[in-house]
């Protein structure tokens, strides 16, 4: 039926005469293989019109081609749910009342479940939401590397280690894709700060480039298909990356053969030449306020649009150039918007908020649980304990899916941590909140209107008044905090939580600590409290999901996607001076190299207050020795490895068990060990589950910069298996001949 009134439309624009009752043109028919589809749409358009497609049109479209029957191409922020609707030409809300969204949790929760089969349900809904709302394009997510605690958007993304990032992306990008919908991968590539991330020069070696800062790209691309990518403000090697020959010509487009749209980041493209030539397609939101502020400032004036279509008349730029852009764009349209098999998709369903519920509680983490020599542990909490339980902090009524900048939602439904504890224990929960911050402002720090010295000792008096007291606090989406366009300014907890802390541990040492953030935080009381839980930022369905995991409904499972330093220069990007973080404004150096995250740590052996791949649980888990199948292997021979794995406690729960390898004796620097495997099992007690991996010459290789190609060195390797990157259970040796 829609390619029916296309062909009507066409017939009633182009003439009935110019089109055979019969006969379909070829980029219509969906029958056709979309080469064949876009060779044929493309010698029916005009150079203007295929100039058109390379540009914005409004602030989240792009042009089609109306005489044809081609659609725009509709965008939408963000990776954790489908932004409201932006008015044509401003920035300003339209203020629709339709367009509240399901929040699902941040990509850190995401990426904290070591989950793949979280990843592809999270991507099916929060694309089915996308769909459902017409959009042809959803600009995540995001895989940038998680090189230093302070940056804003950390929050956004999956972690430190390029591994566990490249497992994670790839079920969510086909998610996504399955309704129709193109992901759109970003940062490409290195955008690891916030601060001058428009004009920050970043200069690292090739291996820090291939090894750390590319895998989860390519494999968003090579494995998971994404239809488009988004290129990053920031600059690689002197060229801005959204039009940066290496990044987008020689890398993603030749070795890694993507077919798809590269798009800027809004306002990422400088120059018309460098755009033409380096490998952008897509060029959005360059500083525009559109049509309304006149022909200075018109989408035509875009560096993608008059000046190319100028500079292809005179010679100065080869029609092979938009030939090529073209192609790539119209692949997208008729991936997405010109599908018409594709779902109609759906929206703030209780389906979604089950997936938004599930991929919480199996994303948070239990970073510490010290049991009382007379009491045990703290948690799981046991409501027949307490007859009464203070809830302290700002953060547990908070709206944290506002603010943040570019990821803000506008949601149907938030249920507070607070609301979510008071559904499990009723009248037994008191509330005050402590600490008080601004209101959510994108580009400044916006001061609390509240008496902050009174909020906290108000909190002080009751915390003396109760038994137990779950203090909810960490970061937020300010300005300063996990936001876009600014870094945050210390590893500390913002707005006095600290003072405030141990104000309360004077009077009450009882304290269940539950941190939301999308970053590290330093924890000078962590020896005064027991019980810490790292919630990240959960969505729709946050408080639920936390009061499960606080009552032990359901028995936590999430492991830390990043280290967390115990200061700030424990850090690898910190420890080099402010050349390395931030830069001079200019240019900024990875001095660390590929030592990112605990391969600094263990390396460097500098110990972090949790490490990567931490996570504890209400039961416990025992390893067996783990056994090779062979102690040498050449060529493409696998090395098999078993390890048997055992719930000696008393709850069901489940483990995430974490492959390593080290190179023992290598020509280059390595680091001690580096994740090449995991896989997340679930155990009834007293059950015992034989987890099997299988290991060949890819996972021993490292980055040649003399060779420019991927080698293992012959020699000795180890191999380490355990619940953490420190907590390691049993070691095997093997020889690669």
């Amino acid at each position: 039926m829609k390619l029916k009134l296309i062909y009507a439309a066409m017939a009633l624009t182009m003439g009935a005469a110019s089109l055979k009752a019969q006969q379909v043109p070829a980029y219509l028919d969906q029958k056709q293989p979309i080469e064949v589809r876009v060779k044929d749409a493309l010698s029916r358009m005009t150079l203007e019109e295929k100039v058109k497609l390379c540009s914005a049109q409004s602030k989240f479209s792009s042009h089609g081609v109306p005489r044809l029957g081609i659609p725009e191409i509709w965008m939408s922020d963000g990776p954790h749910g489908v932004r409201e609707e932006i008015l044509w030409d401003s920035w300003g809300n339209a203020e629709w009342t339709n367009d509240s969204c399901t929040a699902f949790p941040a990509l850190t929760c995401l990426a904290a479940t070591w989950n793949p089969k979280m990843s592809a349900i999270y991507g099916k809904a929060v694309g089915e939401e996308a769909r459902y709302r017409r959009k042809d394009v959803l600009l995540g997510p995001g895989v940038n590397i998680y090189r230093t605690p302070l940056n804003g958007r950390n929050f956004e993304y999956m972690g430190e280690d390029p591994y566990l990032a490249s497992i994670m992306v790839v079920p969510y990008v086909k998610g996504v894709q399955s309704n129709g919908v193109s992901a759109c991968v970003k940062h490409y590539a290195l955008n690891n700060q916030e601060v001058w991330r428009g004009n920050i020069d970043v200069e690292l070696s090739d291996r820090a480039l291939n090894e750390i800062y590319l895998p989860a790209f390519k494999a968003a691309i090579v494995d998971g298909g994404s239809w488009s990518i988004m290129g990053s403000y920031n600059k690689v090697r002197g060229e801005h990356a959204c039009h940066n020959d290496l990044l987008l010509n020689k890398i993603l487009k030749g070795e890694w053969k993507f077919d798809g749209c590269v798009i800027t980041d809004w306002g990422g493209a400088h120059d018309t030449k460098e755009a033409v030539l380096n490998g952008l397609d897509i060029e959005m939101g360059s500083y525009t306020n559109g049509l309304s502020s006149g022909k200075k400032f018109a989408y035509d004036d875009y560096y993608l649009a008059s000046a190319y279509l100028k500079g292809l008349k005179d010679g100065t730029y080869p029609m092979s150039t938009i030939e090529d852009k073209a192609s790539r764009i119209l692949r997208l349209i008729f991936r997405t918007a010109m599908n018409s098999d594709r779902p109609w998709g759906s929206f703030t369903n209780e389906e979604h908020y089950t997936v938004a519920r599930t991929v919480a509680q199996e994303g948070i983490v239990l970073l510490k649980n010290e049991a009382d020599k007379k009491k045990g542990a703290v948690l799981p909490l046991d409501a027949s304990k307490y007859r009464s339980i203070l809830v302290v902090g700002e953060n547990a009524t908070r709206r944290l899916t506002e603010g943040g900048g570019s990821s803000v939602l506008k949601v149907k439904k938030e249920v507070s941590p607070l609301a979510g504890l008071q559904a499990k224990f009723g009248d037994k929960i008191k509330y005050t909140m402590g600490y008080a911050s601004g209101k959510p402002v994108y580009d400044r720090e916006m001061k609390p209107g509240f008496d902050t010295d009174s909020l906290r000792k108000e909190a002080v008096k009751q915390a003396a008044e109760v038994d137990l007291i779950i203090f909810v606090g960490g970061l937020n989406k300010n300005n300063f905090q996990d936001c876009e366009n600014a870094d945050r300014k210390s590893l500390a907890l913002p707005f006095g939580q600290n003072e405030l802390i141990n104000d309360m541990l004077k009077v009450n040492k009882n304290i269940v600590m539950v941190l939301l953030s999308g970053n590290a935080v330093e924890m000078p009381w962590i020896k005064s409290i027991p019980s810490i839980l790292q919630a990240w930022y959960p969505g729709s369905e946050s408080g639920n999901a936390i009061a499960d995991v606080l009552t032990g409904e359901v028995n936590p499972s999430g492991k830390l996607p990043f280290s967390f330093p115990v200061k700030l220069t424990d850090n690898a990007a910190h420890s080099f001076g402010t050349i390395s973080y931030p830069g001079d404004g200019v240019k900024e150096v990875y001095k660390e190299d590929i030592l990112v995250g605990y391969r600094w740590h263990d390396t460097k052996k500098i110990p972090a207050l949790f490490p990567f791949g931490h996570g504890l649980s209400y039961t416990q888990f025992k390893y067996g020795k783990a056994v090779a199948d062979k102690k040498t292997i050449s060529g493409s021979e696998e090395l098999t490895i078993t390890i048997p794995v055992k719930n000696v406690g008393k709850v069901k729960g489940k483990e995430v068990v974490q492959l390593y390898i080290g190179d023992e004796k290598c020509s280059v620097l390595r680091p001690v060990k580096e994740l090449k495997s995991f896989q997340k099992i679930e155990l009834a007690p007293g059950e015992e589950q034989t987890v099997s991996f299988k290991i060949g010459q890819d996972a021993l290789k490292f980055f040649s910069e003399t060779a420019h190609n991927w080698l293992a060195e012959p020699g000795a390797f180890k191999v380490y298996i355990g619940s953490s990157s420190t907590d390691i259970r049993s070691t095997v040796d093997f020889v690669l001949n």
